[in-house]
């Protein structure tokens, strides 16, 4: 049986991830930052602070894991608390990169960095060559983490993964589809958003933790920077419309200049071209399958 290690287990993201390697026969470990009770599928949590590289040492000792996923991080583009963004997010992915070092290495290490890195870099399909252009501080927080594993490559089998925008049932209302999905289910009248005209690339969260899975597999990933990605960008009216639709229920739409971001990116639309190359064909819902599945839950 293979032993995982899966930082950020109670996150969204996280506790797909826990049940996907479960699901593989995985014994599961979740490192937390406060205590609770383990994600379904994990054998036990850990409570860490990720950025203390000791505590981390600590945790890897005891668990010994043959896969990592380090998907600890503040994900959300708008959080108030730029410090505590910068902090979690890029020291500690350097706490966790230097515990590694501690030890023998696992199998494969997968960390999450975002397709936010790209800015505004490109307009049509980006693919892993494009260079970096982060537009805000989420971004630059991602790209460094990618620097930080750069000066780690060669002694620790890392493998970079760049999410697109994903959703799915258990994401926060913070986030556009789920604060959609919530008002609709509410039956409200009316909802206040920004630019709806921005188009984004739109994964299903359970296809996402099956890639970072199949990654973990695959011995070629090694080294690799991937894009997890569907290949199609939706409009955020489109989405709206197709919420609304399957609801039966419509709304009024206020656009709150407080919800238009500043340096917002306008257009991101992802190749996985290179990442199917390496892990084979992704299984990726349809937009509307996936919202169908938000709104029955």
């Amino acid at each position: 049986m293979k032993s995982a290690l899966v930082t950020g287990a109670n996150g969204f993201t996280g506790r797909y991830v826990v049940r996907a390697l479960a699901a593989r026969g995985c014994e599961v470990h979740a490192l937390v930052h406060r205590s609770a009770p383990p994600p379904e599928g994990a054998a036990q949590s850990h409570v860490c602070d990720i950025a203390d590289s000791d505590a981390v040492a600590h945790v890897l000792e005891e668990v010994r894991p043959d896969y990592v996923v380090h998907l600890a991080a503040i994900a959300f583009v708008a959080h108030g608390n730029v410090e505590e963004m910068y902090r979690t997010n890029i020291l500690g992915t350097r706490a966790l990169l230097e515990a590694l070092l501690r030890r023998e290495p696992p199998e494969a290490v997968v960390l999450a960095s975002s397709a936010n890195i790209y800015g505004n870099a490109c307009s049509g399909v980006i693919d892993e060559s494009i260079r970096p252009a982060p537009a805000n501080d989420y971004g630059v927080t991602k790209v460094t983490t990618e620097y930080l594993a750069g000066v780690h490559a060669g002694r620790l089998p890392l493998i970079i993964t760049r999410p697109f925008n994903y959703t799915g049932v258990g994401q926060s209302a913070n986030y556009i589809i789920p604060k959609i999905v919530d008002h609709v289910r509410r039956r409200e009248p009316k909802i206040e958003l920004g630019n709806l005209d921005v188009e984004r690339d739109f994964s299903d969260v359970r296809a996402v933790a099956e890639i970072y899975v199949r990654l973990l597999e695959a011995p070629e990933a090694v080294g690799g920077v991937f894009n997890v990605c569907s290949g199609r960008a939706v409009s955020l009216r489109r989405m709206l419309n197709i919420i609304t639709g399957l609801a039966d229920h419509e709304m009024t739409i206020e656009v709150n200049p407080a919800f238009v971001r500043a340096n917002e990116v306008r257009l991101l639309t992802g190749s996985r071209a290179k990442l199917e190359s390496v892990i084979g064909p992704v299984d990726m819902p349809p937009i509307e399958e996936t919202l169908r599945w938000m709104l029955e839950a």
